[in-house]
C-alpha cells in the first residue's frame, strides 16, 4: 500500500485536497513566466524616430513639424519614409517649394550626431529610446533576448544539478526570490551593460522556477490525473501572455514594467514555504523519515487520517527496497547517455526540446518578421497569440488522453513543419493569410511545448528527473539562440530559414516517433525502471503499453 501511495502520492486521498492546493500554488507563478520569455517584445519596443534636429534649428514651436521635417531628414532608400539614421547636414529649405527639383541623393549628410526624436504614441519609453540602440547599435536590442536566453540555459544546466542533490522544493522557493530580487534591480540599471547582467541571471532564476515546478507537480500528481492536470494548469502561462499585453499597454514605459511583471515573485517565494518536498525525492535520497511525515501531512490535509496508521516505516522500507537500495549510487548527466534506454531517451528529447524552442523564438522575437510584421498592433497580436493557446491546448488535452504521447508529440512537429511550409508559397502582401498561418503554427507549437514537459517528467526517473529536465532544456535554449543565426539565411535565399525551420520540425517529428509511450504508465523512480520499460517498448515494436 505504501508502495502505491509513493509512486502515485494521490492514494492517501485521491487528487484531494492536499493536491489541488499543491498544483494551484505551483501554477500560479505561470502567470508571470510567459511574461519573462515575451518581455523583450516590449521592454525593447522599436519606436518610428529620426535624427534630432541641431539645436540651432528646434522646431517645437512649429505647427507644421512633420512636414518641415524633410528640410532636415532625407528620404530613406524606400523614399516613402524618413530616413532614421542620417540627416541633412544644413537644413535644406528649397525643399519646401512645390517645384522643386534638387537631386536629393547629392546633398551632404551626416550621422544622428544630437542623438535621436522617438516617437511616442506607442510606447514611453523603452531600453531603445533610453540607450539609443538604433543604427549601428541595432543589433543590441536582439543581444538583450540572446543574453536572458544565455541565462534559462546557465540555470537548466546549474538548478538541474542542484535540484537532484537539495531537492526540488528548496530550489524552487529561492529560485522565487533571485526572480523577485534580480527582475526589480533590472529596473534600476543604469547603463545597458548592467541590464543585461541583470536579464542573465534572471534567466537563470526562469530556469530553476519552471524546471523544478514542473517536477514537484508531476511527483505529486496520480499517474490519471497527470494528463489532464498537465495540460489545464499550462493554461496559466496562456492568461500570462495576454496578461503581459495588458500591463504593456497600460504602463508603456519600460523600467514600471519591469517590476510590475517580476514584484509578484515575492509573493511566490512567501506562499511556497508551505509546499512538501516530493515524497519520492526523500526516499531514494535515503530521508525516509521526511518522507513519511510529509505522507502523514498529506493525508491529513485530503480528510484520510486513518492512512496514517497504515503507512510506516516497516512498510516504506519493505516495498521501496530496490528504489533505495540504488539510490546509494550518486548520478551525474552522464548518466543520461550510459545505458541504452537512457540513451534513446536522451537523444531523441534533445531533437524535439530544440526544434519545439527553435520556431516559436523566431516567430515572436527573434526576427523583423515577428509580431510587428502583421500590420496589427503589438498588444493586440499578443493577445491574438494568447488566445490561440486555448483551442490549442484542449487539442492537447484530447491527443494526449486518447492517442497517448508520442503521437500527440510527433503529430504536434509534423503539422508546425506542415504550416512553416506552407507559408513559403504564401505572397507577402496577403497578409490575411500570412497572420493565420502564423496563429496556425503559435497553437501547434504551443501544443507542442506542453506535451514535452509533461512527457519529459514522465520519461526520466525520479532520482535523476531533474538532471534530465535540465539537461534536454539545456539544449533547447541552443535553439533559440540559434534562431537569429538562421534569419540570416533569407539573404541568400529569402526561402532558406523556413527550409530550415521546417526540416528541424520534420526531423524533431521523427525523432519524437522513436519515444516510449508513458499514457497511464506509472512514473520511473530508477534507470532500471526506465531500462525495463525500454526493454518491453522494443519487444513490442515500439507500441508501448
Amino acid at each position: 500500500m505504501f508502495a502505491l501511495c509513493l509512486r502515485c502520492p494521490g492514494q492517501v486521498g485521491g487528487f484531494g485536497r492536499y493536491q489541488w492546493l499543491h498544483v494551484t500554488l505551483i501554477s500560479f507563478p505561470g502567470l508571470m513566466m510567459a511574461s519573462q520569455n515575451l518581455l523583450n517584445n516590449f521592454i525593447s519596443g522599436m519606436p518610428a524616430h529620426h535624427c534630432s534636429l541641431p539645436t540651432n534649428h528646434s522646431l517645437h514651436n512649429l505647427s507644421l513639424f512633420y512636414q518641415l521635417l524633410r528640410v532636415f531628414i532625407p528620404p530613406d532608400s524606400s523614399g516613402s519614409r524618413l530616413d532614421r539614421c542620417r540627416r541633412y547636414v544644413e537644413p535644406q529649405w528649397q525643399l519646401l517649394a512645390a517645384n522643386s527639383s534638387a537631386n536629393l541623393s547629392q546633398l551632404p549628410t551626416e550621422g544622428c550626431l544630437d542623438g535621436w526624436t522617438f516617437d511616442r504614441s506607442e510606447f514611453l519609453s523603452t531600453t531603445i529610446s533610453e540607450w539609443g540602440l538604433v543604427c549601428s547599435l541595432r543589433p543590441l536590442k536582439q543581444m538583450i533576448q540572446t543574453i536572458y536566453m544565455g541565462g534559462v540555459l546557465t540555470g537548466a544546466i546549474v538548478f538541474g544539478g542542484l535540484s537532484d542533490r537539495f531537492g526540488r522544493r528548496s530550489v524552487l522557493i529561492w529560485s522565487y526570490l533571485l526572480l523577485a530580487v534580480l527582475g526589480c534591480s533590472s529596473a534600476l540599471s543604469p547603463s545597458y551593460s548592467a541590464y543585461c547582467i541583470f536579464r542573465f541571471l534572471s534567466g537563470m532564476a526562469v530556469s530553476g522556477i519552471i524546471l523544478n515546478g514542473v517536477s514537484l507537480k508531476v511527483e505529486w500528481i496520480p499517474t490519471k490525473s497527470r494528463t489532464i492536470v498537465g495540460t489545464l494548469t499550462s493554461f496559466f502561462f496562456t492568461f500570462g501572455q495576454m496578461i503581459l499585453a495588458g500591463l504593456a499597454y497600460w504602463l508603456r514605459d519600460w523600467r514600471k514594467l519591469q517590476v510590475v511583471v517580476c514584484a509578484p515573485q515575492f509573493l511566490f517565494f512567501t506562499y511556497s514555504w508551505w509546499y512538501s518536498e516530493s515524497a519520492r525525492w526523500l526516499v531514494l535520497n535515503r530521508r525516509s523519515e521526511e518522507a513519511l511525515k510529509t505522507l502523514h501531512r498529506v493525508a491529513r490535509i485530503n480528510g484520510k487520517p486513518e492512512m496514517v496508521n497504515k503507512l510506516t516505516m516497516e512498510v516504506l522500507h519493505s516495498h521501496m527496497s530496490k528504489e533505495i537500495e540504488s539510490s546509494h549510487s550518486s548520478f551525474t548527466a552522464f548518466d543520461l547517455l550510459k545505458t541504452r534506454g537512457m540513451r534513446r531517451i536522451s537523444i531523441c528529447l534533445i531533437a524535439v526540446w530544440s526544434e519545439t524552442h527553435l520556431f516559436p523564438f523566431n516567430l515572436f522575437t527573434c526576427s523583423p518578421v515577428h509580431l510587428f510584421s502583421f500590420y496589427v498592433s503589438i498588444y493586440l497580436m499578443q493577445i491574438i497569440f494568447g488566445a490561440v493557446d486555448f483551442p490549442a491546448k484542449l487539442f492537447a488535452l484530447a491527443t494526449l488522453s486518447f492517442l497517448g504521447r508520442r503521437v500527440s508529440q510527433a503529430g504536434c512537429l509534423f503539422l508546425s513543419a506542415a504550416i512553416i511550409f506552407a507559408n513559403i508559397f504564401v505572397p507577402s502582401d496577403m497578409q490575411t493569410v500570412r497572420t493565420v498561418l502564423a496563429c496556425l503554427g503559435k497553437a501547434f507549437t504551443s501544443a507542442s511545448f506542453t506535451t514535452v514537459y509533461l512527457y519529459t517528467g514522465e520519461l526520466y526517473p525520479t532520482i535523476i528527473r531533474q538532471t534530465g529536465m535540465g539537461f534536454v532544456s539545456t539544449f533547447s535554449r541552443v535553439g533559440s539562440m540559434a534562431a537569429p543565426a538562421v534569419l540570416i539565411l533569407d539573404e541568400v535565399l529569402p526561402a532558406l530559414p523556413s527550409l530550415v525551420y521546417g526540416g528541424a520540425a520534420v526531423l524533431a517529428g521523427c525523432f519524437a516517433c522513436f519515444l516510449p509511450e508513458t499514457l497511464n504508465m506509472p512514473l520511473p523512480d530508477t534507470i532500471e525502471d526506465v531500462e525495463e520499460k525500454c526493454s518491453g517498448d522494443v519487444e513490442t515494436g515500439g507500441e508501448g503499453t
